[in-house]
């Protein structure tokens, strides 16, 4: 994934990003589009079919359908059905991502949170 300052043209970077998963072997590309502190924004595409496989969940993150539509997988078998325009907040555990037809997401992270004092 590359990483380049904003301002970002999200129709622009849908069709470029779809066109490069369609190219690769692999059926996938992914770009971060920012990162601040403990926020990340990556687009990422997949070819229909295509699949991220199980991997562990960020403290938080949220998904959002911007071209076709995805499932996501979870261990708990809290399956989710995705369409464009979609957006979920995702749940803590492990989870996978596949594409059901040629889509692309945009994936928000927090890669680390603080601890909150829960003082009295």
């Amino acid at each position: 994934m590359t990483y380049s300052p904003g301002p970002h043209d999200l129709s622009a970077l849908t069709r470029s990003t779809l066109e490069a998963a369609l190219d690769s072997p692999h059926g996938r590309h992914g770009d971060l589009l920012l990162r601040d502190g403990h926020l990340r924004q990556s687009i990422i595409a997949l070819k229909s079919g295509a699949q991220l496989a199980d991997h562990n969940a960020p403290p938080a993150a949220t998904l959002q359908v911007l071209l076709g539509a995805v499932d996501i997988t979870a261990g708990s078998g809290a399956d989710q059905h995705l369409e464009q325009g979609e957006l979920v907040q995702l749940t803590k555990e492990r989870h996978g991502v596949t594409a059901r037809e040629d889509s692309v997401f945009l994936l928000t992270t927090v890669t680390g949170v603080e601890e909150e004092s829960h003082g009295n």
